[in-house]
């Protein structure tokens, strides 16, 4: 894991490698890209992907939530001070309308910091339609100290 003390902060190019390096083969398959982060905050994008969608060319709800997921990943990781492990214990999602034949954009903002758990939200939209999204995504994290 990346070095997340006071005096390194995460910044883009350790978010690049960590989408590399952290996740399962199949996450790493989806081919997020980080194209932002600052501390408590990423937005990634899931280019357009056939494989991806469901029945009439939609992008499917499981890949939405995956992709929700994972962003959020990031974006406490840049919060968090000095090292400590983390594992997802909620997620609630709610879908609002469908993306089909563009990518996706998921911007991913921690709401609340504590020292055990971490609060989330996540935005979901078609590329160029910031205004209209497409999900939703509130998720809670845990975090686990190093010892």
């Amino acid at each position: 894991m990346a070095d997340l003390t006071e005096t390194a902060p995460f910044m883009l190019e350790q978010a690049k490698e960590a989408a590399e390096t952290w996740f399962a083969p199949w996450v790493k398959d989806l081919g997020l890209v980080v194209e932002d982060i600052s501390r408590g905050f990423v937005r990634v994008r899931l280019p357009n992907n056939a494989r991806l969608n469901r029945v009439g060319g939609i992008l499917s709800g499981q890949a939405m939530m995956a992709v929700a997921d994972t962003a959020m990943v990031f974006a406490v990781r840049s919060a968090l001070r000095g090292e400590a492990d983390i594992a997802t214990v909620q997620q609630s999602t709610s879908f609002f309308r469908a993306v089909a034949d563009t990518d996706l954009i998921c911007e991913a903002r921690v709401t609340k910091e504590g020292r055990s758990m971490m609060f989330g939200d996540c935005a979901l939209f078609a590329d160029g339609q910031a205004d209209k999204p497409a999900a939703q995504a509130t998720l809670v994290y845990a975090v686990i100290p190093k010892r």
